[in-house]
């Protein structure tokens, strides 16, 4: 934290996010472009960190997380993504290709998300799974070393947040097959050569994108080799 000067960054973007991520600073919505290499995986993981950031954070202003120990833990997780959304800002530096403030964000999206409890917290195991993935499937092309640690040092907290958010839920810690966004048919040979309840599997960025468009919560078009 202190080498990355994050110190009361989290504190500090749980008063101001929420308002941005709504508010429109302009009628052209500006198209989210990632290259098929290390700037551009790291700049869609940073999309996905802003996401899960929104959600957790739209999610204690909602009113509908009423339980004090729930709305510690969310805050909590809350926190964490927008860290993760600033240290992936200072690892790319000048290479960053789009600011928060350029991603607009649907509002009906979001009602539909924020509706009530259980909604939200499966929204929020659904992108926390979604980014498991995500990181797995891409941090195979990630050539850098820096930008490998600071994909690598993400995913595993990704895991946790979505194991604690099941257990709000009553839900299984780790991901049922029925839970699956991509089936086994789907999934790349290349990139899942251990395919089974053990091991994880490793979704391109293609079906990433696929996966985050069903939920309706970004309006940004999405485009690029990466996704391609």
């Amino acid at each position: 934290m202190l080498q990355w000067g994050l110190v009361g960054f989290a504190t500090a973007a749980l008063t101001t996010l929420p308002e941005r991520l709504i508010a429109q600073t302009s009628n052209a919505i500006k198209t989210l472009v990632f290259d098929a290499n290390d700037v551009g995986i790291l700049n869609f993981a940073l999309l996905l960190e802003e996401l899960e950031a929104a959600v957790y954070l739209l999610a204690l202003k909602s009113g509908k997380i009423t339980d004090p120990k729930e709305f510690d833990y969310l805050q909590a997780l809350g926190l964490h993504e927008a860290t993760h959304v600033k240290f992936l800002r200072t690892v790319l530096g000048e290479n960053v290709t789009f600011r928060t403030k350029d991603l607009s964000f649907s509002r009906a999206g979001f009602d539909a998300v924020l509706k009530d409890r259980d909604t939200l917290l499966n929204t929020a195991v659904a992108l926390e799974d979604t980014g498991v993935h995500a990181y797995n499937g891409a941090g195979t092309s990630i050539k850098d070393p820096t930008y490998l640690l600071a994909a690598s040092s993400i995913v595993s907290v990704e895991v946790r947040h979505s194991a604690g958010v099941r257990g709000l839920l009553n839900r299984p810690s780790t991901e049922p097959d029925s839970d699956e966004k991509v089936s086994q048919a789907d999934l790349v040979p290349a990139l899942n050569p251990f395919y089974g309840r053990p091991y994880d599997e490793l979704y391109t960025p293609k079906q990433i994108i696929a996966i985050v468009s069903s939920l309706n919560i970004i309006n940004n078009p999405i485009t690029g080799a990466l996704v391609a």
